[in-house]
């Protein structure tokens, strides 16, 4: 059986339509057996994204194309400057837990982020990643995650240096009461490639935690 977890970064923008199409056919070959995990960077072109959450009113702007996705959570915006992180690994041997699944990959961008000197949290309530801007709370990560045939999809959204009035289209996630940030409006000029190398450095983490998780409920 294949284990190791593939680590891909796509240059430039990649089509959202064609990625999920590969996301999809990707998920059925390691369901399968016949594909390695895999850990996918890329961008988008400007684009909004509905989840299976989606309330129609919070889309306020149309303002680039809307894409109905299976994804769960509600409208999030995708574009360039920002990292976009599909992860689709195999909860069949690795839990079948969605939950901790997704606690741990809060817990996988936390501590990147904080490698790259960004003191970012969780918040119990709101999924995400949150960091502080100008004294308020403010959202610099999302996450929104399927599984199917308990193999993971889609995954995280980290904000570097987008557009951010390019937000003001949805109410991101549903959340309207707090503000978006980037690591470049909160004073960080970390690049790409080094928050890339930093979730290198914390996938192992990330894995195992989920691997131990499995040995403590076997």
């Amino acid at each position: 059986m294949l284990r190791e977890v593939e680590w891909q970064v796509s240059p430039g923008l990649t089509d959202y339509r064609a990625a999920e199409a590969d996301m999809m056919a990707r998920a059925e070959a390691i369901a399968a057996g016949a594909a390695p995990e895999r850990v996918w960077l890329l961008e988008h072109a400007p684009l909004y994204t509905a989840g299976t959450s989606a309330d129609p009113a919070e889309l306020l702007e149309a303002r680039f194309p809307v894409h109905r996705t299976g994804r769960g959570g509600r409208f999030t915006y995708h574009g360039p400057g920002q990292r976009v992180g599909y992860v689709q690994l195999d909860l069949g041997r690795r839990g079948r837990d969605v939950r901790a699944f997704v606690h741990g990959l809060e817990a996988w961008l936390i501590a990147a982020l904080a490698d790259l000197g960004v003191a970012a949290r969780a918040v119990p309530g709101r999924i995400g990643i949150w960091t502080d801007l100008g004294g308020r709370e403010a959202k610099i990560g999302a996450i929104g995650v399927r599984v199917r045939r308990w193999v993971t999809m889609h995954g995280f959204a980290l904000n570097v240096d987008p557009e951010l009035d390019h937000f003001n289209g949805i109410v991101p996630c549903g959340i309207s009461d707090f503000p978006v940030a980037s690591l470049r409006s909160i004073g960080n000029f970390a690049t790409f490639q080094a928050l890339d190398a930093a979730l290198a450095v914390r996938l192992p983490d990330f894995l195992s935690g989920l691997s131990d998780r499995v040995k403590n409920n076997s």
